[in-house]
């Protein structure tokens, strides 16, 4: 699996996870994991909130993740999955272990567990709707080539490589677009829960 890439190339522009992970594994490219954190950091915290940590944990989660990834970059196998998927799969893992840390009790995983209903209650489904009012507000706020790259990003789940190819625009001028985007819904967004 040897690989000729180029030291003078810069992670991201053009590279795909895989191309990172190569670079990161092969010569312990210190700007590739940069990459690789910039693009993963954000939805493992997002996911580890998700699935019920609080902030706090959820970033402690990220930095263990992420420096696993670092630690064993030479163990991600192409066959068996993407980059992303190996990355929210130690990510999972993590959490199950910090669960089993914290807990007295024996870890079940949420696949195991009867849930009373899937429905929200009548509170929660206000609160939701009124959350989701906000963001599409916040959203709608941003120029069309901001919306459509955070849109891109997040509901179409393309990588910011993919995403300046299908634009035809510069990967810089993607990260610009979104940095810009993101610092105006946190000031738009900063106090919806």
């Amino acid at each position: 699996m040897s690989n000729a890439l180029s030291s003078s190339s810069r992670p991201g522009q053009g590279e795909d996870d895989q191309d990172l992970i190569k670079r990161l594994a092969y010569d312990g490219d210190r700007a590739a994991f940069q990459c690789l954190f910039l693009r993963f950091g954000p939805r493992v915290k997002a996911l580890m909130i998700k699935s019920g940590a609080d902030a706090d944990v959820a970033e402690d989660l990220v930095q263990d993740v992420m420096i696993t990834v670092w630690r064993k970059a030479e163990l991600y196998e192409p066959a068996r999955g993407s980059v992303a998927a190996w990355i929210f799969t130690i990510a999972r893992n993590r959490r199950i272990d910090r669960l089993r840390r914290q807990s007295p009790h024996a870890y079940e995983d949420i696949d195991d567990l009867d849930l009373e209903s899937p429905d929200a209650g009548g509170e929660e489904t206000v609160q939701a709707r009124q959350r989701k009012t906000l963001v599409v507000e916040a959203m709608a706020e941003l120029p069309p080539d901001q919306q459509r790259v955070i849109e891109m990003s997040f509901i179409d789940d393309m990588p910011q490589a993919d995403i300046a190819q299908k634009l035809g625009v510069p990967l810089g001028t993607v990260k610009s677009r979104m940095r810009l985007a993101y610092g105006k819904l946190r000031e738009r967004l900063e106090d919806v829960t």
